[in-house]
C-alpha cells in the first residue's frame, strides 16, 4: 500500500492511477483526511476475467490427468 500526500499525488496523477491498478493507493490531505483510488472496472468486464496461470502443462497431460482421476474408484468418507 502507498500513501501519497495530496500535493504529491496532483503532480504525479498518472503514476498514482496506474499504481492504483496493481496496488491499495491512499492520498492523505493536510488535514488529515485520506481517500482511496480504486479503478473501476470497464463496463461489460466480468470480475472472474483474470489472467490465466503458465503451468507448462499440456492440453493433452491435462485432459489424461481427469480422465484418470473419474477412473479410479471413489473412497466412502467417514461418518
Amino acid at each position: 500500500m502507498r500513501i501519497y500526500t495530496y500535493s504529491e499525488a496532483r503532480n504525479r496523477l498518472a503514476e498514482v492511477l496506474e499504481e492504483s491498478k496493481r496496488e491499495e493507493v491512499l492520498i492523505r490531505r493536510r488535514r488529515g483526511d485520506v481517500f482511496r483510488v480504486v479503478p473501476r472496472l470497464p463496463k461489460g468486464s466480468s470480475p472472474f476475467a483474470v489472467p490465466g496461470v503458465g503451468t507448462g502443462v499440456t492440453r493433452r497431460e491435462l485432459l489424461a490427468a481427469i480422465r484418470e482421476s473419474r477412473r479410479r474408484p471413489r473412497r466412502s468418507r467417514p461418518a
